[in-house]
């Protein structure tokens, strides 16, 4: 993961610990075939509310600590899976149900994960 990577993550981690994200994991991606991006970071929430204000929260937290917006945000009209897009990292914010269901960590299994302590 090249540095201009690592501090967008930092960041967006540190955002949705703030949101009180939970079972935060980033998953480096960048050494498999046919990766769409470099990075993965994958939340949780129990509520639909918390999903958006998380989504919210990473958004306003990368503009303000680094000035990247990201370029496509997709799922904030029911908030049960939101994707923001930022080029080499991909943002994954699920209502807990689902990210239960689509397991992504199983799918991207064989990328390096790290896990993050949620701040509640």
């Amino acid at each position: 993961m090249n540095d201009k990577t690592r501090t967008l993550t930092d960041a967006i981690v540190r955002a949705m610990q703030d949101k009180k994200a939970a079972r935060i994991v980033s998953l480096d991606l960048g050494s498999l075939d046919g990766s769409i991006c470099d990075t993965f970071v994958i939340c949780n929430a129990d509520s639909t509310t918390q999903v958006a204000a998380i989504a919210a929260g990473v958004e306003e937290g990368t503009v303000k600590e680094l000035g990247e917006k990201p370029w496509r945000v997709q799922g904030l009209d029911n908030a049960l899976w939101v994707a923001m897009d930022y080029g080499d990292v991909m943002v994954h914010v699920f209502q807990t149900e689902m990210r239960d269901f689509y397991r992504l960590e199983e799918l991207w299994a064989d990328a390096p994960a790290t896990e993050y302590t949620s701040e509640y």
